[in-house]
């Protein structure tokens, strides 16, 4: 058995080209067992590309794909898939059959028995929150609820690697945080997961690493602190108190602040944070102090313009 610091999915230097264009350029990554992978990126960016290429679906044109340590795109990697799990973006699934049917359907392509195959359906419709709905016909079905039986589908089987591409559509605030509790659940028994979303705002705090695209190159990698300290934006404080705070501000502190509506407001750098923090804390006339860090939607937006002003500049 592979263990927890061993790599289960692994590219180096993959490239891929469609009709001459790189989908792909360069790409080097590691994903071990228990982590969540945020997979960030503008539509074409090559997002779809490096799912594709892990579930075996497309070939690399050079460069080497391992999962599990085994080449997805070759004769024997069946067994291999069904260690996988997916969800593509938009769900399709038979109309006229219910949820519990189409369940079943797939559960049957991963080789479950027949006797195992309705329990596992019914416990996974459960958890996703369609128990009261599994005997219904999929044409009855929302477009949130369409996506929860596709995200019930990509768990069949306990997967060990779960893919997942945009599994918020459609959902509504409850479902989503709902959705995000149990990939919670899943990175604690160990499953690895590949999360793709334009969504930022939810997934950050779920996330161990993000990988974020450009045209089919990395424009940045790492942790949330990682990329806040590669990006080297600043912190924001929001300062609340008594008329005139301002110009009680040391000189090298009003430089930084600005007033709006709401008080005053600060872009502090991050290595100046805690310095400028226990300053203020210590001012007469502070009543009160919000900190607000680079999120990884600014994180984001930062990567992509810095992207395309360096095209803009060649």
């Amino acid at each position: 058995m592979m263990s927890s610091t061993e790599n289960i999915v692994e590219l180096q230097q993959v490239e891929k080209k469609y009709l001459g264009v790189h989908a792909l350029q360069s790409l080097d990554l590691n994903l071990q067992a228990g982590e969540v992978f945020g997979l960030f990126g503008h539509n074409g960016a090559g997002k779809t590309t490096i799912i594709k290429l892990i579930l075996g679906l497309i070939e690399a044109t050079s460069g080497k794909v391992s999962v599990f340590g085994q080449d997805p795109t070759q004769a024997g990697a069946r067994e291999l898939r069904g260690k996988l799990g997916f969800l593509q973006e938009n769900v399709s699934f038979y109309d006229q059959l219910t949820g519990l049917e189409v369940l079943e359907y797939f559960a049957r392509l991963k080789g479950f028995a027949r006797k195992q195959c309705r329990q596992q359906c019914l416990e996974l419709l459960a958890q996703v929150g369609l128990k009261d709905a599994c005997g219904r016909r999929v044409k009855t079905y929302s477009k949130g609820m369409r996506q929860r039986l596709g995200l019930a589908q990509a768990l069949l089987g306990n997967p060990r690697l779960l893919l997942l591409d945009e599994p918020t559509v459609g959902l509504d605030p409850i479902a989503t945080q709902d959705f995000y509790h149990s990939i919670d659940q899943l990175k604690h028994q160990g499953c690895t997961v590949v999360l793709c979303s334009h969504v930022l705002p939810g997934v950050e705090k779920y996330i161990d690493r993000a990988l974020i695209l450009g045209r089919g190159s990395v424009l940045a990698s790492g942790s949330i602190e990682q990329l806040r300290a590669q990006a080297n934006l600043p912190a924001v404080f929001q300062l609340y108190g008594q008329p005139g705070l301002s110009e009680t501000l040391p000189e090298d502190l009003r430089l930084l602040a600005r007033d709006d509506s709401a008080g005053m407001r600060m872009a502090v750098p991050m290595d100046e944070k805690m310095h400028t923090l226990r300053a203020l804390a210590g001012m007469s006339g502070v009543d009160n102090i919000d900190v607000q860090l680079p999120s990884l939607e600014d994180l984001y937006t930062h990567f992509i313009q810095r992207h395309c002003d360096q095209e803009a500049a060649l």
